[in-house]
Order: C-alpha cells, then structure tokens, then sequence
C-alpha cells in the first residue's frame, strides 16, 4: 500500500442544497473540517453518504473531489459497492484513476448472491484494479447479505489486493473471528461506533466511524488512547461517544448525523428524500446529547 490504511476514517456526508442538488462546495468545507481534526482517512459515497441516493456519476464526481481536497494529507477509500459486477468493476477503477488509496466495496442487496457468487463478485473487481479492495459488511442494510468467515479466508489467501474489511455487523464474535482467521495484514475496521474500544482491544486497524464527523476528537481520544495503552482513558472516551451512536435511533438513517453536523455550523444540509429532517423533540434531544459530549 503507498499509504498505510490504519486510523480513523470517516463516513463523510454528502451535502444536498434545498433542491437536493449535490453541494460541492459544502462537502469541500466538511473535508477540510474533518482533516483539520486529525482524521486519518475518509470513506466518502458510503451509507452514511447516501450513496444510494446517488447516480454512478455523482459517486465519480464526489470521490474526485475528496482525493483533490484531501491532497494526499490523508487517505481516501471510497465506497465502490453496488449490485451489478460491471458497475463496481467501472467504480473501482475510476477511483484508481483518479488517485484513491483503495476502496471499499459493500456486498450486493436487494439480491441474495449465494457465497461462491460473492466470491467471483470480488475476485473479478480485485482483478480490474491494482489497489487494495476492502470488503463492506453490512448485513443491516443489504438485506442480511455478507461475505461469511470462509469467503473472506479465502479471498485474502487468493488475491492480494484483497486488502480487509469494514464490518458493520455488530456482531464482535464475527468481527474477532476475522481477525484471528485473515493474515496478520489483513486490515479489519469496525463500522460500528459503539465498539471502537472493544474492536480496537481486539486488534482492529481501526474504526470507519461515522460519529467522527461531528465528534473526531472523542473518536481519535479512543484509538490513541489504546495506542498508548491507557485503557482507562479509552474506556471512559468510550462510554462518553456511545449516546452519540445511540442517537442514530432519533431518526431515519442517515439524517441524525447530517442534523448533528448543522448543529456544530457545518453545512451538512438534509438528505434526499423520502428521508425527512427530524422531529423538533428529536432534534432538542440531539442536541442535549451533543452538548453533554462536548461537541456543542
């Protein structure tokens, strides 16, 4: 890797304006913000950036502008994932072109590819790109499909761009059992900001924390912390980040976070529809969580 992939990344958000057009100028701003705040990699046109709600061009576009304004001050790995091969395939390699790090693929949903098939899915886009290509586990948001404990094993000892794994399964029996079964280098993140301590004593590489957009310095206290071996410090940094996971649940994912970040003064803006800004008790509840963790 020309740029070890380790840290904190960042979900970013993707800012719309009130016509729900993409907001260049406002998703500039955030990662500037974010890589003031000592980041160490960000992860645009993932979940948390709605790339759902995108077309394939505007996921070009966006991932053009992160690596242009990150300048190679931190690493970027953009979400590549989608349903058809091709499409991935045409993702990737874009964001190679372009000068990502490497990228990060979400399994297929709406469909239920079987295992062999998520096999032959990676291996094909493992094989169009020369940069390292990151599994995307989130069972939660596609349908209950994963790669499963065997599939990973075998890509990482088969292809040697198949770099790691984001996983957002919550399930900590899973996330240790891939760190124990893949290759020393293999890189695991977890996606889920309530474990990052958890994870991180484990042996993660660390954590795609989408709560960093509005509280980095908590998130970055945690994974220092371990690194300094003051478990203390990074159990009570923990507990002190985990009401702002919980507050995901004040409304439709992902609106909280873009919400959070117009409340700090950043130009998040809403999320396209049928997502709808939160209620005002919602947003008074956020917003008493955001003061007691400091971040207001």
């Amino acid at each position: 890797m020309a740029r070890e992939i380790k840290g904190i990344i960042t979900a970013v958000v993707t800012p719309f304006d009130e016509d729900e057009n993409i907001n260049e100028d406002a998703f500039r701003t955030i990662i500037r913000y974010l890589i003031g705040q000592g980041v160490h990699g960000l992860f645009p046109v993932g979940s948390q950036g709605e790339f759902f709600a995108l077309s394939k061009e505007e996921r070009k576009r966006l991932m053009g502008v992160a690596v242009e304004e990150a300048g190679g001050k931190v690493f970027v790995m953009p979400n590549t994932g989608g349903i058809a091969t091709r499409d991935c395939i045409e993702l990737s390699q874009h964001a190679e072109k372009i000068g990502a790090d490497a990228v990060s693929m979400m399994t297929p949903f709406f469909i239920k590819p079987s295992q062999e098939e998520l096999y032959q899915h990676f291996k094909a886009v493992c094989s169009s790109v020369s940069i390292p290509v990151l599994a995307y586990n989130n069972p939660e948001r596609s349908g209950g499909v994963m790669l499963n404990l065997d599939t990973l094993v075998r890509l990482s000892q088969e292809l040697p761009n198949f770099a790691g794994i984001k996983d957002s399964s919550g399930d900590m029996t899973i996330l240790g059992e891939i760190i124990r079964r893949t290759p020393p280098d293999f890189k695991v993140f977890v996606g889920r900001d309530s474990m990052i301590f958890a994870a991180l004593m484990y042996g993660a590489s660390g954590a795609v924390a989408a709560s960093s957009n509005v509280a980095a310095k908590l998130v970055l206290g945690i994974y220092d912390a371990v690194h300094n071996g003051e478990y203390e410090k990074a159990k009570e940094l923990q507990r002190k980040l985990a009401p702002i996971r919980i507050a995901f649940s004040l409304g439709s994912f992902p609106v909280v976070m873009k919400e959070a970040l117009n409340m700090i003064g950043l130009p998040a803006g809403k999320c396209r529809k049928p997502i709808l800004p939160i209620s005002e008790d919602a947003k008074a509840e956020l917003r008493k969580i955001l003061t007691n963790a400091g971040v207001l």
